[in-house]
């Protein structure tokens, strides 16, 4: 890639989203690598300056104009209320592609069965600004205070109830608490300051960022299926294909032969493939995807 000097300053979420982020970049095409005392990441795009920052905070500087773009997640854009262009959701997370949940929990044997029974009572969290407008628009008054780590081991003695991040709810059950309700659910997503948005060559970078992420997430639970079909079986296996789109079916050079190729969800294949084979399908072979592109 030719070094045009132009630079879009990007912020990475560092911590517990820093693996998943480049390893999503990585099947996007861009090669990322920091140590661990390093704050500045080296990207193999000289357009791309690259920062770890955590993720509570890259709304703030994206919008301060420090990053051009940031990855963060839509909870803590509705935390800081900051003023940022939401360019485009990337749902992934830690340990999988499901939205985490922020969620209100309280000790097994409390009392507390409902959020209504939080009147009056003390809750604990790091998404304090989102509780309290959370709370607010169900009419209760309760304390809500800052939870600067160790949120579940604060309920019973410090607090009543605390509001946690959570994938599975593993965690919160480990530490004998109980959901009672979630306060909200959260993706990632790639936000832009909107006068870096505005800036014609930072756009379209950003834009082309967005497709191939966009693309290596499309493709993460899809896979490719190569086959041989003899023209006699071909609407029989066609048929059994729950392709993404019309199978691309290419002759073999003198042959009553020909190659199909489709991309399917992976979680299928297991299903699909020996129907494929008892409808006359051969040499099937199953590969991974790096992108897809719609």
């Amino acid at each position: 890639m030719a070094n045009t000097g132009k630079k879009l300053k990007i912020g990475f979420p560092k911590g517990s989203l820093q693996e998943a982020t480049f390893r999503l970049f990585s099947k996007a095409g861009y090669r990322i690598s920091a140590s661990s005392r390093s704050y500045v990441p080296h990207i193999d795009d000289p357009e791309l300056e690259g920062l770890l920052i955590r993720a509570q905070e890259m709304a703030h500087y994206v919008e301060k104009g420090v990053l051009d773009v940031g990855l963060t997640g839509k909870d803590w854009i509705m935390e800081s209320q900051a003023q940022v262009v939401e360019v485009r959701e990337l749902a992934y997370a830690k340990e999988g592609f499901r939205p985490v949940r922020w969620v209100v929990a309280v000790p097994e044997n409390s009392p507390i069965r409902s959020v209504e029974d939080l009147q009056g009572k003390r809750i604990a969290t790091e998404l304090v600004g989102v509780t309290k407008r959370f709370l607010e628009q169900r009419d209760i008054q309760a304390e809500v205070e800052f939870s600067w780590g160790a949120t579940e081991a604060k309920t019973p003695l410090l607090v009543d109830a605390i509001v946690e991040l959570t994938e599975t709810g593993s965690s919160l059950r480990a530490n004998n608490l109980r959901i009672i309700e979630t306060v909200l659910e959260s993706t990632t997503w790639l936000i832009a300051n909107p006068k870096a948005w505005n800036n014609s060559w930072k756009k379209q970078k950003i834009e082309n960022l967005v497709l191939l992420l966009q693309g290596a997430l499309q493709a993460e639970e899809k896979v490719g299926l190569k086959m041989n079909v003899s023209k006699e079986n071909l609407q029989r296996v066609i048929e059994k294909l729950p392709s993404l789109h019309t199978p691309t079916v290419s002759n073999l050079t003198g042959s009553d032969w020909v190659a199909v190729e489709v991309v399917i969800d992976e979680k299928v294949v297991r299903e699909s493939v020996p129907e494929l084979k008892r409808a006359g399908a051969q040499g099937i072979i199953e590969y991974p995807l790096n992108k897809v592109i719609y």
